[in-house]
């Protein structure tokens, strides 16, 4: 079925939605919120202790290696039935000058916050268009950084895989416009999510009090219901 353009979901019930990163400080109110909303969720992580008081089915998987997004696709499809959306909220975060990467850690940054990302919505892209072609409103949001629009010293490797996770999901979003398949970037300001404290690499610069965790899952599945592209950071209010 070929669309002209996409539609809003206008509601979440019983939609089947694979939510990536569930367990961090982001996922948690995010699978809160999208439970509530009445969606159906696979909540995936890579700590299966920290997924076991979240709402919704858990599956472990570490998105860094082979092989692993297309596993936790097939898990969420055997689980739900459907996949109406994913939302990816799951990424690590490096500091320090790039002299200082090795490239141990430029792997580990660039398969967490680029190309696993990308693997995942490249096997979960069938489902999506199957599930277009019977709801309207299939949706996949994908939570970049602000950094991906003002990339920062100190921060170089992660904020080129940030601005490069915005591209391809600009550029995937006219792939799939007839399709059905929306694609939502999410690109909010620092968030007190607590992933600066867990750094791969270096120490994070001082930085201004961040946005509610809660508030900006909020604004994400409000983007989710009304049918937003992009969310850029200033869409998500002073800190």
């Amino acid at each position: 079925m070929i669309r002209a353009s996409v539609a809003a979901v206008t509601n979440l019930e019983d939609a089947g939605f694979l939510l990536t990163g569930a367990s961090g400080g982001l996922g948690r109110p995010l699978a809160a919120q999208l439970a509530a909303a009445g969606a159906r969720l696979v909540v995936s992580g890579r700590d299966a202790d920290r997924l076991a008081d979240l709402p919704g089915h858990p599956v472990t998987a570490d998105l860094r290696l082979p092989g692993e997004p297309e596993r936790l696709v097939a898990a969420a499809l055997e689980h739900l039935g459907r996949l109406d959306g994913i939302v990816h909220a799951a990424g690590v975060v490096a500091f320090g000058p790039v002299a200082d990467a090795d490239d141990d850690l430029l792997d580990d940054v660039l398969l967490a916050d680029l190309i696993g990302p990308i693997r995942l919505v490249r096997a979960a892209l069938p489902a999506l268009r199957a599930a277009a072609a019977e709801r309207e409103g299939t949706v996949v949001a994908v939570v970049s950084a602000v950094v991906a629009e003002q990339p920062q010293a100190g921060m170089a490797v992660y904020s080129a895989a940030k601005a490069a996770l915005t591209a391809f999901d600009k550029a995937l979003a006219k792939e799939l416009r007839r399709d059905g398949v929306r694609v939502l970037d999410v690109r909010p300001p620092h968030t007190e999510t607590g992933l600066v404290d867990r750094a791969l690499a270096g120490t994070a610069p001082r930085l201004p009090q961040g946005l509610d965790p809660e508030d900006v899952a909020r604004r994400i599945v409000r983007a989710l219901l009304e049918g937003e592209k992009d969310l850029p950071s200033t869409a998500f209010g002073p800190a």
